[in-house]
């Protein structure tokens, strides 16, 4: 199914200190960045080009300052001695600030003792510069024990590792820094807010709202990255594959947090550059980029259609052809009809249910439709399945931590279940064996696989790691055709599989489209550049979307690089309510689709670009006009590429405002030129016009204003 229910119950993995992104160079994944400048792994000791670095140190202070290079622009690192405080400079003016340490706040290096206190260091008390790393000894409020504090500079970046002396045994780490000393604030990707993210809302820039997400991790159910840049051209790595206590103005108004919540150490990167976008492009020498799109030309072109929010679970054999017999007459198009929760008899068997009496015939009717046919699958198994018996006794599921004679056995939306260990070869080929019957058998072309490859009250296969599963997960899924729905996985060095990401479910009205939107902002500058919104209407079990939700998403969404549809535009009938629409809803929906259509070689080209150097096909204004302020808490515009500006309209108006940056740019609905930077007030569009802007002048203008020409 869609993610509706899952969300609600994250899975975590309980980490050690040791660095993610090290073992990500053990293992061949992580690779040189492709930037404008040489990157390095900053987790595991290697960092950018060296540059002279100068050690300076007064009364009250500690200073390096790091001569700028041909390509970076130099800063310093100024240490207060008490209150212990690190300031980044660049050009003498701040950059990013930590808090101050001092005794009952959230300090720069803060950590939890076994006995369930808070304590901080407070004040520098021994400084040596030696062999390019700066050695300090902080004074903490934990009686007996000191923080050794190490920093690392380079010419773009510098690297801080710290842990805790003395008497007290840490058992939690936390840094935090002042929010306004670094302008706006985007990475992490999908957030939690008590707003009702990641369903209902996404802060864009982060700052803009209250974020507390207390179970970030490598197997978290959302799409997460340990990173975070700024608009001064700052940024945060941590090196973890520890559970993440994050927070944004929640904990306390004005800082940013993060606190590894089963970690005795801290090892945590700094990049200084000029612009947001060099921090990423950092970041993304350090994960990889795509190795490859696991989606072909075709699954960008043509929306993929899938059953979940027009039936729910309550999909049959009859509705299914009904479904996709009216879209293919009504003409709008699609590259395949993917089933997805409702079908299996019991969730882990893979045999269809009595709603599905002839389901080889169903497929060939599909299929003679001119659709691919697939359906939505999952690893785990319920107690109450024929084939958890059969896994169980063959060891082929998880085994519990607390007792590894048995199976772990997990709660989720469906039941209690058992996961098929991926890392035992038998269990794997078992799988794999059932799905590769599904195809033969049935004529299924590919799968939506859904739910996580893991869980923490799980013990990993014997040699194996919980952070194992992401890369199995991901040599699984490479296996079949995921036909443009694409996998939930994520964190440093998951940017090389180049899945298509799809979000999490969004609800059905017009908040959830903007927050569908900033969502998939937020996903392509952690490194995830193949982004789909949820399905065009939401999914989240709610009424179905009113007319004008369903075409501006779906207008949103054909200027986004994958069209992600179920809702048709004909009707919706479902648990949740009914909604008719009429022939100009079919009209508006296919005239989206097919404009997506025509921009598919334009898109395609992005595609190629992305797996050379990592570029976000979609993207912020301010990465193309870092000089232009008002770009920077832009949540409702962006750039596809270089050369088109989408400015759709997201709310229940047919006015907006338009902020179009410097350049010439040819507004496609009024047909004229615009000089930027200028802010268009009162833009016009009604429901049949999308804002969209070509950039004059460029090699794809001419392709552009052709797919656009109305």
């Amino acid at each position: 199914m869609a993610e509706s229910g899952m969300p609600r119950r994250r899975f975590l993995i309980v980490g050690g200190a040791a660095g993610v992104s090290g073992a990500l160079l053990a293992s061949g994944q992580a690779v040189a960045r492709s930037g404008p400048r040489t990157g390095g792994q900053a987790g595991n000791g290697a960092t950018g080009p060296q540059a002279h670095t100068r050690f300076e140190q007064s009364g009250d202070s500690v200073r390096l300052v790091v001569s700028a290079t041909a390509s970076t622009p130099g800063y310093t690192v100024l240490v207060a001695k008490s209150r212990f405080r690190i300031t980044t400079l660049r050009d003498g003016k701040v950059v990013l600030q930590t808090t101050d340490g001092v005794s009952g706040s959230s300090g720069p290096a803060a950590f939890q003792t076994d006995a369930g206190t808070w304590a901080t260091a407070t004040s520098v008390t021994g400084a040596q510069w030696r062999d390019g790393t700066l050695a300090l000894t902080l004074a903490t409020t934990a009686p007996g024990s000191t923080v050794t504090y190490r920093i690392t500079p380079a010419a773009d970046r510098y690297r801080m590792t710290w842990s805790v002396q003395g008497q007290a045994a840490a058992t939690q780490v936390a840094a935090h820094y002042l929010v306004d000393s670094a302008g706006h604030w985007y990475g992490q990707g999908e957030a939690v807010t008590a707003a009702g993210a990641p369903y209902t809302d996404q802060p864009w820039p982060l700052d803009s709202g209250t974020v507390r997400d207390t179970a970030m991790a490598p197997a978290e159910y959302l799409i997460t990255e340990p990173f975070w840049f700024t608009q001064r051209g700052t940024g945060l790595f941590v090196a973890t594959e520890d559970v993440m206590d994050v927070s944004m103005n929640d904990v306390q108004q004005g800082v940013f947090g993060y606190t590894l919540t089963g970690s005795a150490a801290m090892d945590a990167t700094v990049f200084v550059e000029r612009t947001a976008r060099d921090v990423y492009e950092n970041y993304v020498g350090i994960t990889g980029t795509p190795a490859k799109s696991d989606a072909p030309a075709v699954q960008y072109a043509e929306p993929l259609w899938n059953s979940w929010a027009q039936f729910y679970t309550d999909v049959s054999q009859d509705s299914l052809l009904a479904w996709a017999k009216s879209l293919h007459d009504a003409e709008v198009p699609g590259h395949t009809i993917q089933m997805d929760d409702g079908w299996m008899s019991h969730y882990g068997d893979f045999t269809f249910n009595s709603k599905f009496p002839s389901p080889k015939a169903m497929s060939d009717e599909i299929h003679a439709m001119g659709y691919d046919f697939g359906i939505w699958v999952t690893l785990w198994i319920n107690t109450d399945a024929d084939n958890f018996g059969y896994a169980a006794d063959h060891g082929y599921l998880l085994k519990s931590k607390d007792d590894p004679t048995t199976p772990g056995l997990v709660t989720w939306w469906n039941g209690t279940a058992g996961i098929v260990d991926l890392a035992n070869p038998d269990a794997r080929a078992w799988y794999v064996g059932n799905l590769q019957s599904l195809q033969q058998t049935y004529g299924v072309d590919g799968f939506k696989f859904d739910t996580r490859f893991y869980d923490e009250t799980c013990a990993p296969y014997p040699g194996h790691t919980a952070l194992d599963y992401l890369a199995l997960g991901a040599e699984l899924c490479d296996q079949f055709d995921l036909q443009g729905a694409g996998v939930r996985i994520h964190w440093t060095g998951s940017q090389t599989y180049g899945f298509v990401t799809r979000q999490v479910d969004k609800g059905t009205d017009w908040v959830s489209l903007r927050a569908a939107v900033a969502q998939n902002l937020a996903i392509s500058t952690v490194g995830y550049p193949f982004v789909e919104t949820d399905m065009i209407g939401g999914s989240l079990g709610e009424a179905p979307p009113t007319k004008d939700v369903l075409v501006r998403w779906a207008q949103a969404a054909s200027l986004m690089p994958l069209m992600y549809s179920s809702s048709s535009p004909l009707g919706v009938s479902n648990a949740y309510g009914s909604q008719q629409y009429d022939q100009q809803t079919v009209d508006l929906y296919t005239a989206a689709v097919r404009t997506h259509g025509r921009l598919a070689p334009y898109i395609e080209a992005q595609v190629e670009r992305a797996v050379r150097s990592g570029e976000p096909i979609m993207k912020p204004l301010f990465f193309n006009y870092p000089e232009d302020d008002a770009t920077y808490p832009i949540a409702d515009q962006w750039l596809l590429g270089d050369s088109l500006m989408a400015a759709p309209v997201l709310a229940d108006q047919t006015r907006r405002t338009v902020h179009v940056p410097p350049g010439h740019w040819y507004d496609v609905v009024h047909q004229r030129t615009v000089h930027g930077p200028v802010d268009l007030t009162g833009y016009t569009a009604d429901l049949s016009q999308t804002p969209v802007f070509v950039l004059l002048g460029t090699q794809d203008t001419g392709t552009l204003m052709s797919a656009l020409k109305r």
